[in-house]
């Protein structure tokens, strides 16, 4: 009996584990402003789910992006700027958070990448095709 409690207690632990806290409150609630609510959406649709994954905040049903939404919102009706907000976004959970990579570090390489492949490509066909005529 000594053995099965604690066996019953590391069984359960993950059942405790799962997030089951509320859900905050402009998790799933628009804001009153359209304006501000507009903002707000354009900002969730740019930000990645860090549970997910591959879908942005605003279409996410993950826990963790309901908490990410009631943050922008408000953050939003606080008269924060999306830069700001998507700035401190970046700043808490790293550069991936963002669909849309800064112009800067490996951000930089991201959007520079494709070019440099393309132009690479077309020297070495360049090259194939020359040396057979």
């Amino acid at each position: 009996m000594r053995t099965f409690v604690p066996l019953l207690l590391m069984l359960a632990a993950p059942v405790w584990a799962q997030g089951s806290g509320p859900t905050p409150a402009l998790a799933n609630r628009q804001l009153a402003d359209p304006a501000q609510e507009a903002e707000a959406m354009r900002l969730m649709h740019g930000l990645r789910c860090i549970q997910c994954q591959g879908q942005s905040i605003a279409d996410s049903d993950a826990d963790m992006a309901g908490t990410m939404r009631a943050e922008v919102r408000q953050q939003i009706a606080a008269g924060q700027k999306p830069q700001a907000i998507r700035s401190w976004m970046i700043d808490r959970y790293g550069e991936w958070v963002s669909f849309e990579p800064d112009m800067k570090g490996a951000g930089l390489l991201l959007w520079i990448a494709p070019f440099l492949i393309f132009f690479a490509a077309i020297w070495l066909a360049r090259g194939l095709f020359r040396r057979r005529t």
